[in-house]
């Protein structure tokens, strides 16, 4: 990844927006990048006047109120993190594609959970997917209020989109000076596909036995690459939304990737992903797919 690659946030005006560049802010100055602020100006797609009426006040307009959105927002980063080179910009088009398009040459996307105008839901409908799914760079959903103490929390299952998450987990984790929690949920096994038999009985400390294993595997060599950072295992028979919810609750980040296997598969794609994004009391990070850490 470009060392350069900035920290980008996405803002609307909302209170939660400015939320969101707080925390933006504070990741640009942890990682080192600059951090661009960029507000979608959905509104020429709808073949809106954004100038001006004749006769108005000065600063009237739907552009020059973007503008302002902007400002705002750059000069509350400022007021964060000083020693932070911050732009704006505010860019045609709506969201979610918007979005997307920055996040090609971004180090991490962050984002509001809820919003106004063109962001209002959206973390709770279809925009959710499209940038949890196809964002090229992780992206940070701020939720609840941000923590300076707790430990980093990351959902493992074994599937590679799972062990990018542990990496950009323990890195998190290295860079705020706090403990990794690794969770691990599971249920009995799910079938394979149709047709598929399962017995009637399963050894549950067999299950058990295996899913550590699993588990220890998943964080093992990621341990000996960064040995500062205290590393506690947990291994939970549940729902894993439900778990992460929970662990949430002491948390200062949750870290998870896209797509997972098992009882993980889907997790930011269907119901399971609206638990979390919703629910959750600490800042998500989703990983969609292999990425370069801050440190690398």
């Amino acid at each position: 990844m470009n060392s350069s690659a900035p920290v980008v946030v996405g803002v609307d005006g909302s209170a939660i927006a400015l939320d969101a560049v707080r925390t933006a802010a504070r990741e640009a100055a942890g990682r080192q990048r600059p951090l661009r602020i960029v507000h979608a100006f959905i509104w020429p797609l709808m073949r809106v006047t954004v100038d001006p009426a004749p006769g108005a006040p000065a600063g009237a307009g739907l552009r020059n109120q973007a503008e302002r959105y902007v400002a705002e927002a750059v000069a509350e980063a400022g007021r964060i993190a000083p020693e932070v080179e911050v732009t704006g910009a505010v860019v045609d088009g709506s969201p979610a594609p918007v979005l997307l398009a920055e996040s090609r040459d971004a180090s991490l996307l962050v984002l509001g959970s809820r919003g106004l105008g063109g962001f209002a839901g959206l973390l709770i409908g279809s925009a959710t997917v499209q940038l949890s799914a196809r964002a090229a760079c992780p992206v940070l959903v701020v939720r609840g209020e941000s923590r300076a103490d707790g430990p980093v929390v990351v959902g493992v299952d074994g599937s590679e989109l799972s062990t990018e998450a542990v990496e950009f987990a323990f890195d998190e984790a290295a860079r705020r000076g706090v403990p990794l929690v690794a969770v691990h949920a599971w249920l009995y096994p799910a079938p394979l596909g149709p047709g598929d038999i399962l017995p009637l009985v399963y050894d549950l400390e067999a299950l058990a036995a295996e899913e550590e294993r699993a588990l220890a595997e998943s964080v093992a060599g990621f341990a000996a690459r960064y040995p500062d950072v205290p590393v506690q295992q947990r291994l939970t028979r549940g729902s894993p939304a439900g778990v992460l919810v929970e662990e949430s609750k002491t948390a200062q980040l949750v870290v998870v990737g896209a797509r997972g296997r098992g009882a993980l598969a889907g997790l930011l794609l269907g119901s399971v992903s609206h638990a979390v994004l919703q629910h959750a009391h600490a800042p998500v990070a989703i990983l969609h797919h292999r990425v370069a850490t801050a440190g690398s």
